[in-house]
């Protein structure tokens, strides 16, 4: 699951319209596709900001389509 550097959920819906800021964490080849759905998360032990959330990225040629 990728990590998604944001500090909220709100702050990454009002990212939409823009790329997507993000961590790889695979150790199998990159998650991030620039079209399509992506999951992922806000890991506060690793990003320092004080929220945990989950959402569903759709992205559309490479940038924020929908968030859920």
């Amino acid at each position: 699951m990728m990590i998604l550097r944001y500090r909220t959920k709100a702050e990454l819906k009002a990212a939409i319209g823009r790329p997507l800021l993000y961590t790889e964490t695979s150790l199998f080849g990159e998650e991030f596709r620039p079209n399509g759905k992506i999951v992922g998360c806000n890991r506060p032990h690793i990003t320092g900001y004080s929220r945990e959330f989950f959402a569903e990225v759709t992205m559309k040629d490479g940038l924020i389509a929908k968030v859920a």
